[in-house]
């Protein structure tokens, strides 16, 4: 794993029409984030995008790139003190970075473990405490942790994954019933399979056959009722339903599946 790395990138130009909506995206240089940073952008929303790699290619105007591994709990203290001296507020948090460990369970270490949780769960836990005072400014806001369809129906060789993901349904649950006074809402999004770099290199687990990528890809997309595999600016529209104030207002506690339908058929049929 990456030591903390943090830098900041802003943009030459500030449109003068830009709204002051700000939005905290974590894993912003992935498939999924990269997708949902810049569709906040086209918003208008000044996004702070957070991630341990690199952000190849301009930051968003009016916004800011902040380099570090969430892992690391005392990396996000450090990514909080840099949200501070951009902003006094937030109105959402998209908390949608991830890793995942292939092994079938008996092979899956104990520290394969532990750096799954510290990712995918941890991360979440301690982000969504320290963004609550600056939801809290704004007068409320949105929280959308970004789950997966493992949490609810899964596969062999990635456990670790399906665990953590799962974790995230009853932290979701959980923050909902304890930020509502605050007028805070939090939603979890499980999307199925979707064209990233992440779910290209889990094609090698096995589950799904054919001689090369995207065979595999194309094997993929005949198990979900649309028949095809979906793509990130798809769940990157759902990520802003959930955190849009007006589309999603009377949406707390809940999971949104984004499959194409495929946890809708029996696997049997």
């Amino acid at each position: 794993m990456m030591g903390s790395q943090k830098s900041k990138q802003k943009l030459e130009t500030v449109s003068p029409e830009v709204t002051q909506k700000t939005v905290l995206i974590t894993g912003a240089a992935g498939g999924i984030g990269r997708a949902t940073v810049n569709l906040f952008s086209r918003q208008g929303w000044q996004v702070i995008c957070v991630d341990r790699a690199t952000f190849s290619g301009p930051i968003p105007y009016n916004g800011v790139f902040i380099q570090s591994d969430i892992s690391d709990g005392k990396n996000m203290d450090a990514i909080f003190e840099q949200v501070h001296s951009f902003s006094d507020h937030l109105n959402a948090l998209v908390n949608n970075a991830a890793i995942q460990v292939a092994k079938p369970i008996l092979e899956t270490s104990a520290d394969d473990w532990d750096e799954v949780m510290a990712s995918n769960l941890r991360s979440v836990f301690l982000g969504i405490k320290l963004a609550h005072p600056f939801l809290k400014a704004a007068g409320g806001g949105a929280i959308v942790n970004v789950s997966s369809v493992h949490a609810v129906a899964t596969s062999a060789n990635i456990a670790a994954y399906a665990a953590s993901k799962g974790g995230l349904l009853a932290l979701t649950r959980a923050v909902a019933i304890e930020f509502a006074p605050d007028n805070i809402r939090c939603n979890a999004i499980l999307p199925g399979a979707v064209d990233t770099p992440m779910l290209r290199a889990g094609l090698n687990r096995g589950h799904v056959h054919g001689t090369d990528i995207l065979e595999r890809l194309d094997n993929l997309a005949r198990k979900t009722v649309n028949g095809r595999v979906g793509q990130p600016d798809e769940i990157a529209h759902a990520i802003f339903f959930l955190a849009d104030e007006i589309q999603s207002s009377f949406m707390t506690g809940q999971a949104l599946i984004v499959d194409g339908g495929a946890t809708a058929r029996l696997s049997t049929e």
